[in-house]
């Protein structure tokens, strides 16, 4: 297999006709010059140089047939290098993203950052929806990738990537239900307690209440909203028992403000997945964004 670094060290010393300015070039030692040079010889079987008393000299028979075409090869390869980093410094356009605040917040900031360091130009869109709004944003061409809760129903015009973050639902307390979460609970037992949940038209409140009644347990929340972080600062101050995933409670849980209530059986967990239209082309800034993620795309 080529080693496109020997034949970098062979131009160089070809080009400078010494293995001392070869070496103070390519900013290394002599020696790991020479060595280079003998290594790619043992892979050739030839000696590319002829070295007299003015320095080294191509062979006819070895170096003096093979330096134009190293000589291009070496320069197609930096003019690709030169045109992948242009790309990455210059490429333009646009992603409009569409999620709910909480998965931004949670999931994508981070690969957001990361996108626009290497692609400072591109314009960032983020479209915040709840799931149904977000998919409706994807097939109305509001947005070209979507990242929504999961379950949802298959639909023919979309591309589903599931997977993208794993959620466990659990539910939590502030300080003044805490001794509920001292043992495991029957689910049926937080009926008598105040319940806090999400809208019953968001998918993480279908996919309890689905659990639920194939359990033949009804919860009847006292307060229902449509944020999270709503439902925390609720639940910490003791306004009743909220439904969360436990990586959106994280924080607040190692702080002690909110506790963790085990249940008999435990919620089921549920994923973030990535949707894409499924007839429609992909720009540049698309590709490249949707490269960030360890799916198969």
């Amino acid at each position: 297999m080529a080693n496109l670094e020997l034949y970098r060290v062979f131009y160089t010393v070809a080009k400078c006709g010494s293995l001392t300015k070869a070496a103070e070039q390519l900013y290394i030692s002599q020696p790991a010059v020479s060595q280079s040079i003998k290594q790619l010889e043992n892979q050739l079987g030839v000696s590319l140089f002829n070295r007299n008393h003015k320095g080294m000299e191509l062979s006819a028979q070895g170096g003096k047939l093979i330096f134009a075409r190293v000589e291009e090869a070496l320069r197609l390869f930096d003019e690709s290098e030169a045109l992948l980093t242009q790309m990455k410094t210059s490429a333009t356009g646009n992603i409009r993203i569409g999620a709910s605040d909480t998965i931004f917040e949670y999931f994508l900031a981070d690969k957001i950052v990361e996108f626009h360091e290497k692609f400072p130009a591109i314009k960032i869109e983020l479209i915040s929806g709840i799931t149904p709004e977000t998919i409706d944003d994807l097939k109305t061409e509001k947005c070209d990738v979507a990242f929504v809760n999961l379950p949802i129903e298959v639909d023919e015009d979309l591309i589903l990537k599931g997977n993208c973050m794993r959620l466990n639902d659990v539910f939590v307390a502030g300080e003044k239900f805490k001794e509920l979460s001292e043992k495991t609970q029957p689910i049926s037992a937080l009926k008598g307690y105040p319940l806090i949940m999400l809208d019953e038209k968001t998918v993480a409140r279908r996919s309890l209440d689905h659990y639920l009644k194939n359990l033949g347990v009804t919860l009847t929340p006292s307060i229902e909203i449509e944020s999270w972080d709503l439902m925390k600062r609720l639940a910490t101050r003791g306004m009743g028992i909220g439904v969360i995933p436990r990586e959106y409670a994280t924080k607040a849980i190692e702080r002690g403000e909110l506790f963790e209530i085990k249940t008999d059986p435990a919620l089921p967990p549920r994923s973030v997945g990535m949707l894409l239209p499924k007839n429609r082309t992909s720009p540049f800034a698309l590709r490249a964004f949707l490269q960030l993620f360890d799916l198969e795309i």
